[in-house]
């Protein structure tokens, strides 16, 4: 794993990180009109499929959460929604904990 790729990054992800860093943003061609409209389009339905959630949690864990998401680069909203996906999708393991 890169030195700085967060933790929270899966293999595919990894791996989009290491294209994005060797890829020469200058080279690129700017999308035609066709396209950008086209990416516009994907950008607002990805948007509207989105739903707003709002949850009630203690000041503590939610400082908590600020301090783990700003170590990981994120904004906290950012990465509780990560966490989220992460879990619904299999992807969080839990550790276990040694007792004794």
């Amino acid at each position: 794993m890169d030195k700085h790729d967060p933790k929270y990054l899966d293999a595919e992800e990894r791996e989009l990180m290491k294209d994005i860093r060797r890829m020469n943003a200058r080279a690129l061609k700017r999308p035609t009109a066709k396209e950008q409209l086209r990416i516009r389009k994907a950008a607002k339905e990805f948007v509207q499929n989105e739903s707003k959630m709002n949850i009630r949690i203690a000041q503590t864990e939610l400082a908590q959460i600020k301090e783990r998401a700003k170590k990981e680069g994120l904004k906290y909203q950012t990465f509780v929604k990560s966490i989220l996906h992460k879990y619904v999708t299999g992807q969080l393991v839990e550790k276990s904990r040694r007792v004794g």
